[in-house]
């Protein structure tokens, strides 16, 4: 039994795939998200690079980093600041995501998007204004764990790291956080549910899983 198929890929070529794949989807405004590893995957660096090709498609693009919808520090770390459940569980603010951004982007919703809601290095609200997004505009959200919480998106796209190049890639002071990204692959399985699966163990050089048909 043969095991998954990568297909090497150019960081360029990656975005002009997906910039195609989110086309496609029609013309009514769209969730997109990129998920992968805080510290030891570019979710963000992803995102940023489809907002432009997009916008040449006459697409309207909002970028959001769920950076910005953390809990306040004080749910956050009430087990400590190193608690890998809590980290996993506890630390993005789903709620206000969904409500802030995700419901108001989607069908039937206002259009109208807050694009930070907690600066969590001041632990206080960002005070930021909500942004109208057109329609046929598009939501380019950046974070980790946002699979598997019944978040409404259009397309996922999941950065994949093997185990051991979790292991090499996070920073070792991150490695607290291990255990996490262990839960979210056992009960989530990013790579199984998310519509698009780039393997990134070695950054320069993506791979595009090939599912069949």
């Amino acid at each position: 039994m043969t095991g998954p198929r990568y297909r090497p890929i150019s960081f360029d070529r990656l975005t002009g795939e997906l910039t195609e794949r989110i086309a496609a989807l029609g013309p009514d405004r769209l969730r997109i998200a990129v998920d992968g590893a805080a510290g030891a995957t570019d979710t963000a660096a992803l995102a940023d690079a489809l907002a432009d090709p997009l916008r040449v498609r006459g697409r309207a693009a909002l970028r959001v980093s769920a950076q910005d919808f953390l809990r306040p520090a004080s749910l956050r770390f009430e087990h400590g600041k190193r608690d890998p459940d809590a980290r996993y569980t506890d630390w993005l603010d789903v709620g206000g995501l969904r409500r802030e951004v995700l419901d108001p982007a989607g069908p039937g919703g206002s259009g109208l998007v807050l694009p930070a809601l907690w600066d969590a290095r001041r632990d206080r609200a960002t005070r930021a204004e909500r942004t109208e997004l057109p329609p046929g505009g598009i939501v380019l959200l950046d974070g980790e764990f946002l699979l598997g919480q019944g978040l409404p998106i259009d397309l996922s796209v999941h950065l994949w790291l093997s185990p051991g190049a979790l292991r090499r890639r996070l920073p070792a002071e991150e490695h607290w956080a291990l255990p996490a990204h262990e839960r979210y692959a056992d009960e989530v399985d990013p790579a199984a549910v998310a519509d698009v699966v780039v393997r990134v163990d070695d950054p320069r050089h993506p791979a595009l899983l090939e599912r069949a048909p």
